[in-house]
């Protein structure tokens, strides 16, 4: 596994946005103008950290994981992959940072990622899984079912 650089200066609060694909610039510009739309009633302004270094270029979901680890307040990190880039809807791929030593047992970790530790979702979704997963509002394997109920397998947003 090789090193990716650390992510620095990402605020707590702020959603991690990593570019893993280096093919198609105006699909990323696409990307990060979707994610900086204001959300909700409010319309509330979006808080994304967004890391666009070519030393991330094909990163696997484990290279990233291993990259952030060090993040105590990460719940996810969303990755901007291939699929991302050549999707109409821009779906990025959520990981789950949650790790095995992290649960009570193996029993518990099996039932939080039961439907798998990454799932795709649309700009929109973003928000909505990042800010629930940190408040603990509802957790990641809620996220990822709603995404495999869906026929192309992603989740929506509210």
């Amino acid at each position: 596994m090789r090193a990716l650089p650390a992510v620095t200066g990402r605020d707590e609060f702020d959603v991690l946005v990593v570019r893993t694909d280096y093919h198609d610039d105006q699909a990323w510009q696409g990307v990060t103008a979707a994610l900086m739309e204001p959300r909700g009633d409010g319309p509330y302004e979006a808080h994304v950290h967004f890391v666009d270094d070519p030393a991330w270029a094909g990163a696997t979901v484990d290279e990233a994981l291993h990259a952030v680890r060090a993040d105590e307040n990460l719940a996810v990190v969303f990755l901007a992959d291939r699929t991302t880039m050549q999707a109409e809807s821009h779906a990025l791929l959520a990981v789950t940072t949650l790790t095995r030593e992290e649960c009570v047992d193996d029993e518990d970790y099996e039932q939080l990622t039961e439907f798998g530790r990454e799932f795709r979702t649309v700009p929109a979704g973003v928000h909505d899984v990042h800010a629930n997963l940190s408040i603990g509002n509802l957790g990641f394997e809620e996220y990822a079912a709603w995404a495999q109920d869906d026929p192309e397998g992603i989740y929506r947003s509210f």
